[in-house]
């Protein structure tokens, strides 16, 4: 069941009008009011809270409708501020599965001194909303609030509809609540496939309000696991007026220099392959030539060494290829008048699917062939990475939307570099992918940066896609 603000918008682009903002509905104020206070609940791990970001998503679901049994807000002992909810409206079929909407409720630190608006003050400026979380993810989290909610008033539809906003996506260390859902509440979040952050469009440089083109939209098919190893090594040490030469700093920076001119080798997926294939022949100039032969030729083959030497240009398309390592952090000696006893290092490797961290392990440690080196997996561990499917039933839907909402926009299958909670899903058997609709700058609109921001025009236009993307699962 569409609303008049989506219908509105497909009318005026079938007119031609490319990339239009969705007219104004009454739904949009709602909406709206959703998306600022996630933006303005602080949800940063060391002085925020999920919990609460949950608590008062929840209590939207509630006004809606959706009763006490179909809402579950969870968190642990341990970790009492980090929670998140599992909103489920119940489809009319007993034989379709459900599909799952997630999205991560955390946000990267910010330091008012550094930023030009309060970052947990959402501020319309200029065509643009800005605030921590603005983009990331708390746009996509407010979309799905707002998508559940429209649901509730429309029409049952067949399927299930499931929603999980969790916690600890933008840190490592911390309790990770899309993780704990697939070890502790499987059956909760079960789903056919599950729609994520990772996809999306981006402009040739200025919004789409500013006069910018929209040149693409991606759909995250898959992702590189992230894993840190720990390098270290160590030495009896001693005065440093009698130095010697098997010193910890230098043996660490020798394991360091193989690493920095080591490349894992070239890989592709199906996901990689469909990329490099039609971004390629999107481009039409010599990389774009050459990442169509990257993924056409053997790997191996001279065609593909030929290509793969212009493709490895773009840093971008060289991570594409390949697992990559790189050393993140340094650490060293205990006096600055004794011989080191002990250094080391953390590397960061993104993983290319289907590898698992033992493995890299053990890659690393031939390249650096030093039994001295000591290379060690630092929690935590993440599982290997499983790219799902370039399954026509979920992947045609978004092209199909994304022609009427943005035509002549080309769709890509796309790996991501990153990480997202993603990869727990995959894990424990529930693909996931990575949805077009909202659009971003290539500078990257300050994610993880100084002043986040988001294109209201995008946030707008997403907001009506991905509800008709989810509406044609759906019914």
């Amino acid at each position: 069941m569409r609303t008049i603000a989506s219908a509105a918008t497909l009318a005026l682009l079938g007119a031609g009008a490319a990339h239009a903002a969705p007219a104004a509905d009454p739904g949009e104020t709602q909406f709206r009011a959703i998306y600022k206070e996630l933006v303005e609940t602080n949800t940063t791990v060391s002085t925020g809270s999920c919990t609460l970001a949950a608590e008062r998503m929840a209590a939207h679901l509630k006004s809606a409708g959706y009763a006490d049994a179909q809402i579950t807000l969870f968190s642990t002992p341990e970790h009492p501020k980090d929670g998140g909810l599992v909103a489920v409206l119940p489809g009319t079929s007993r034989t379709e599965k459900a599909i799952l909407l997630l999205a991560h409720l955390d946000v990267v630190e910010a330091k008012r001194a550094d930023w030009e608006r309060d970052p947990f003050t959402l501020i319309e400026e200029g065509g643009y909303f800005y605030g921590r979380g603005t983009a990331d993810d708390k746009s996509m989290a407010a979309v799905w609030v707002d998508t559940m909610i429209r649901l509730k008033a429309a029409k049952p539809l067949k399927r299930t509809v499931k929603l999980a906003l969790t916690c600890g996506e933008e840190t490592t260390w911390a309790f990770n609540g899309a993780q704990w859902l697939a070890a502790n509440k499987r059956d909760l979040i079960d789903a056919a496939f599950a729609l994520n952050e990772g996809g999306g469009g981006d402009t040739d440089g200025k919004g789409v309000s500013e006069g910018g083109k929209l040149v693409n939209q991606s759909i995250q098919v898959g992702e590189k696991a992230v894993q840190n190893y720990r390098f270290e090594t160590r030495n009896p040490g001693g005065h440093s007026s009698i130095p010697v030469r098997e010193n910890a700093i230098y043996a660490l920076s020798d394991a360091l220099a193989k690493l920095r001119d080591y490349d894992f080798p070239a890989e592709l997926s199906d996901t990689t392959r469909a990329f490099f294939t039609k971004a390629g022949a999107a481009r039409g100039d010599a990389m774009g030539k050459a990442m169509q032969a990257v993924a056409a030729n053997p790997i191996g083959s001279p065609a593909f060494v030929e290509a793969e030497k212009l493709v490895n240009t773009d840093r971008t398309y060289h991570s594409k290829l390949r697992t990559t390592c790189v050393a993140t952090l340094l650490d060293g000696g205990h006096a600055n008048n004794a011989l080191p006893q002990r250094a080391g290092a953390n590397v960061n490797c993104r993983i290319f699917p289907g590898h698992s961290p033992e493995e890299i392990r053990d890659a690393l440690q031939k390249v650096v062939a030093d039994p001295g080196v000591a290379i060690t997996l630092t929690p935590p561990l993440r599982p290997v990475a499983k790219a799902p499917a370039l399954d026509p039933a979920i992947i045609g839907p978004m092209e199909k939307l994304s022609a009427r909402y943005f035509p002549g926009v080309p769709v890509v299958p796309d790996m991501s570099t990153g990480a997202t909670d993603g990869v727990f899903l995959e894990a424990v058997g529930i693909p996931t992918y990575g949805v077009p609709g909202i659009w971003g700058n290539p500078d990257g609109n300050g994610v993880h940066g100084l002043n986040e921001r988001m294109e209201v025009k995008a946030l707008m236009t997403g907001r009506a896609y991905l509800y008709d993307l989810v509406v044609t699962y759906a019914r």
